[in-house]
């Protein structure tokens, strides 16, 4: 059997600035009833990225999708039996960087060289710095016409470069396809 494998995450913070929506970092839903559809269907944006992490690895892993307005959970699974509660420590953390900061936590741990200290110091985040994490994984959804973002797609366990690009490949592949 032929393990599947993720692409590469862009590196450089000069990539992230003036994307196309086609970037590998913009996944950008044209409608709202397009993020109905997304994550009401049988075959879930969840379910698709739980599946894609399973065909690129046998290590377990988190899969967890939010309301950014709330904390609504709308999905979570795991890839395989093994995560820890530490998975889902992760997850919040991811999480709480992505709604704050309105970009991927690719894009934060990229901008500031995985520097957690930096970053800490540039926010003033004090104590509460654990609350943060610039590790990749945690990825905005937006919709065309809503300000801000509206979900978070955050993928915890496998190497942060893998965490975000499982995430971003599947949503892009299941925008592409819906339009």
């Amino acid at each position: 059997m032929s393990q599947e494998t993720i692409g590469e995450a862009p590196r450089g913070v000069r990539l992230f600035y003036h994307l196309p929506p086609e970037s590998k970092e913009q996944v950008m839903l044209t409608t709202y009833n397009q993020l109905e559809a997304v994550l009401a269907q049988e075959t879930s944006l969840g379910t698709q990225i739980r599946n894609r992490l399973r065909a690129v690895s046998s290590k377990p892993a988190v899969v967890n999708i939010s309301l950014a307005n709330s904390n609504q959970l709308l999905f979570h699974a795991c890839s395989h039996p093994g995560t820890a509660p530490d998975n889902d420590i992760w997850v919040a953390r991811k999480r709480a960087t992505v709604l704050r900061f309105g970009y991927s936590t690719w894009y934060m741990h990229t901008k500031y060289q995985g520097d957690e200290q930096k970053f800490a110091e540039k926010f003033v985040l004090g104590p509460r710095a654990g609350d943060y994490a610039i590790h990749g994984g945690g990825v905005p959804v937006r919709v065309e016409g809503f300000e801000g973002v509206v979900a978070v797609v955050v993928v915890s366990g496998l190497k942060q470069e893998e965490d975000h690009m499982a995430a971003v490949e599947v949503m892009q592949a299941y925008i592409k396809e819906m339009r």
